[in-house]
């Protein structure tokens, strides 16, 4: 049984890692802000998520054999499980706070069109704050 749960623990450690990673690289390769908060956003909670659920399996049997009613296994469980809690609550919270913030400053998500992504430079704010478009 041991054996099943850290081949479990390791499987979720490593996917997780593997998302973190791959949205890591996603915030590098995306065109353009929404993009790269979605693909950061998501892969950053899922990545935290599991590599957490993965830590979570690595301490419960250290509560198991240690006997007593609170070890320190089962507080680390424990206090894993809240930051899981936090992580699952903020992180998309702060996610839409962004984009939030980002439509608010001017920032135009480029949408698809029939020849694939269409990069509208008039609804870009240039470097002085002011649209390319306009007349100022």
């Amino acid at each position: 049984m041991e054996f099943a749960i850290d081949v479990l623990s390791w499987i979720l450690l490593v996917s997780g890692s593997f998302f973190a990673i791959v949205g890591g690289i996603g915030i590098v390769r995306m065109p353009e802000f929404f993009s790269r908060l979605h693909g950061g956003g998501i892969t950053d909670t899922l990545g935290a998520a599991l590599i957490i659920l993965g830590l979570f399996l690595q301490a419960i049997p250290v509560g198991a054999t240690a006997g007593s009613e609170l070890s320190s296994g089962w507080l680390v469980a424990i206090k894993l499980m809240m930051i899981l809690f936090f992580l699952l609550l903020t992180s998309p919270a702060s996610c839409h706070a962004l984009a939030k913030s980002g439509l608010s400053q001017g920032i135009k998500p480029v949408l698809d069109s029939k020849n694939g992504l269409k990069n509208d430079s008039k609804n870009r704010p240039n470097k002085t704050g002011s649209k390319k478009g306009s007349a100022s």
